[in-house]
């Protein structure tokens, strides 16, 4: 049997009573393959570059200001599934963020592991591609 994702393992649960905090575990692999994937387009393909290039879109102060930039395009039902991962309970705070940074990024992950799940590919891809177009402005500008 088959489901929404990449491989033949689909959820335990139906995707709305899976918790924000899973949704978020699995979006945020998911944004970081998306992410890999942008960066091995690039022309510079030294390890190092690639890796440090990347934080800049991973980091929870980058998830966070990628989804401050995406939330007007969202729609209802995203908005509230944002909602629900910036309220979860994740229990610990990386030391590099700071509290509103992480809960805005666990928002995010969220959303990117709904989408995922939902089999929204054509959305996920959709809202990837804006967030990593606003941040390279973002960039040019600073």
């Amino acid at each position: 049997m088959s489901g929404p994702g990449w491989f033949p393992y689909p959820p335990s649960k139906p995707v709305n009573l899976i918790p924000p905090i899973v949704l978020a575990y699995v979006g945020d692999a998911v944004y970081e393959v998306a992410i890999r994937q942008y960066m091995v387009s690039q022309p510079n393909l030294k390890p190092h570059h690639l890796h440090r290039s990347s934080t800049g879109y991973v980091s929870a102060k980058a998830q966070s200001r990628m989804l401050t930039l995406l939330e007007p395009e969202l729609t209802e039902e995203e908005r509230d599934k944002v909602r629900q991962g910036r309220n979860a309970k994740s229990g610990t705070i990386p030391k590099n963020a700071d509290v509103l940074e992480y809960r805005h990024a666990t928002a995010f992950e969220t959303l990117i592991g709904y989408l995922y799940y939902m089999g929204r590919q054509e959305r996920l891809e959709e809202l990837i591609h804006r967030g990593i177009a606003y941040m390279e402005q973002q960039n040019r500008r600073e």
